[in-house]
């Protein structure tokens, strides 16, 4: 989607430090954090919700999740983390692309 933030920062278009990326995602901070630690996974490939799935991006939903507990510890998560998907209007979704929360750095 051209007017979607997440996409754009993908793009290179708006600027965002990226704390992981591979093919199929980036990990970068939340810019209104609920937490000491706030990160946000975003898939590559634009949809908006979970069940806009394609087969592969469920699986890249649980790379995405695989890969965090691998990158805990670097991330400041080693003593627990809470993952967050808000999904529609009503369940807080604000950008209209798939993304992850992850809050941790403290007793949440």
């Amino acid at each position: 989607m051209d007017n979607c933030i997440f996409c754009k920062i993908n793009r290179g278009e708006i600027n965002s430090k990226k704390y992981y990326e591979d093919e199929d995602f980036f990990i970068i901070s939340d810019i209104n954090p609920k937490a000491r630690l706030h990160y946000l996974m975003i898939p590559k490939h634009h949809y908006a919700l979970i069940g806009e799935q394609t087969e592969k991006d469920v699986e890249i939903l649980g790379k995405m999740l695989n890969k965090l507990s691998k990158l805990a510890h670097e991330l400041g998560l080693q003593d627990g983390y809470r993952v967050i998907i808000n999904q529609g209007e009503n369940g807080g979704q604000e950008v209209p692309h798939l993304h992850v929360h992850v809050l941790g750095g403290e007793k949440l």
